[in-house]
């Protein structure tokens, strides 16, 4: 039997195919998709850097605490 947690069902802020800009460094970013840390069932963001496609993952709350501004919106 299966006894692990489910997963939250969490909506953010960012949405897939959003395109953001990092307010401090000036990167920008392309977010992938909402995600689920495995370890603590935390949400997180999947997202790609524009400069070189290397994918990064940031805690949900990090992600929508000012940070990053939505640029195609």
């Amino acid at each position: 039997m299966n006894t692990r947690h489910k997963a939250p069902n969490v909506l953010g802020i960012f949405k897939t195919g959003d395109i953001l800009k990092h307010v401090k460094t000036g990167g920008t970013y392309e977010v992938i998709g909402l995600a689920t840390i495995e370890a603590t069932l935390a949400a997180a963001y999947v997202y790609k850097a524009q400069s070189n496609q290397s994918l990064w993952i940031r805690p949900q709350q990090e992600m929508e605490d000012g940070r990053f501004v939505v640029l195609n919106r």
